[in-house]
């Protein structure tokens, strides 16, 4: 080979144009990547948000219902359910994106933690983690369900199906978890414990839990109400003072394989 055939540079610019478009194509996939991670993460907080509104429109919902029980009792052992349902009051719910749910085996989840039935143990013999009451854990019914569209189809368009559980309200300490404690005597007396669900695509899932109570107006009135304008708390308190002991509105965690955190 001649001294001139060595330092010949034929070539050179295919590869110099072979490494630029390889790094442009880097460049592309990187972009790619990023918008649709930031789509992910726009619509996974758009289902957030709206899972957490969806909990609680089926509260305020069920709460319309609950003013006409005159016996709440008949609430806590299951006797009596919202008019918002959508059949019976078990088995498995198809979500508008395909996947499903099972009405027992959520009430299941939230009463002792586990999917199968709950023994009369892990209900109240308990007083760890979450369930620290011991005989006075709640005992959850549940009291409303169904797609949150056909609660007003006409102004709402959701996905979510919601479901709300009632119970008696855990600072009672009767043990007596399907009754109400009486007048004056418990510090749970007319106060309920409410649970609400919202599950949508893609595994969003959202659960709130509030307490409600009887004024001496005959209305109901929300355990919290931090979301609500300082006018309406106002307005609320010269009207007629709350009797429940009402904590802050709690958001779980929620990720893309559903469940609450």
């Amino acid at each position: 080979m001649t001294h001139a055939a060595l330092h010949r540079e034929n070539g050179v610019a295919m590869v110099v144009a072979m490494m630029a478009l390889l790094l442009m194509t880097a460049l592309g996939a990187a972009l790619i990547l990023t918008t649709s991670s930031e789509s992910m993460i726009s619509s996974n907080y758009r289902s957030s948000v709206e899972g957490l509104y969806a909990a609680d429109a089926i509260v305020e919902r069920a709460m319309d219902d609950l003013l006409t029980v005159g016996n709440w009792n008949m609430l806590l052992n299951g006797s009596i359910r919202s008019a918002f349902v959508d059949g019976a009051a078990a088995g498995p719910r198809t979500m508008s994106d395909g996947s499903t749910i099972d009405l027992t085996e959520v009430v299941n989840l939230a009463s002792c933690g586990k999917r199968s039935a709950c023994s009369a143990s892990d209900l109240t013999g308990n007083a760890t983690g979450d369930r620290p009451w011991a005989a006075n854990n709640p005992v959850w019914q549940l009291y409303a369900y169904g797609l949150l569209a056909d609660m007003s189809p006409k102004t709402i368009d959701s996905p979510f199906y919601v479901i709300l559980m009632v119970a008696d309200d855990p600072s009672e300490n009767d043990g007596l978890p399907l009754q109400d404690g009486l007048v004056d005597e418990n510090p749970g007396a007319g106060v309920l414990a409410l649970r609400a669900e919202a599950f949508g695509p893609r595994g969003a899932h959202k659960a709130i839990e509030v307490t409600v109570s009887r004024t001496d107006t005959m209305e109901l009135e929300r355990g919290y109400t931090a979301q609500r304008g300082q006018d309406e708390q106002n307005r609320r308190s010269r009207r007629a003072p709350a009797q429940s002991r009402g904590g802050g509105l709690t958001m779980t965690s929620f990720d893309l394989s559903g469940g609450i955190r």
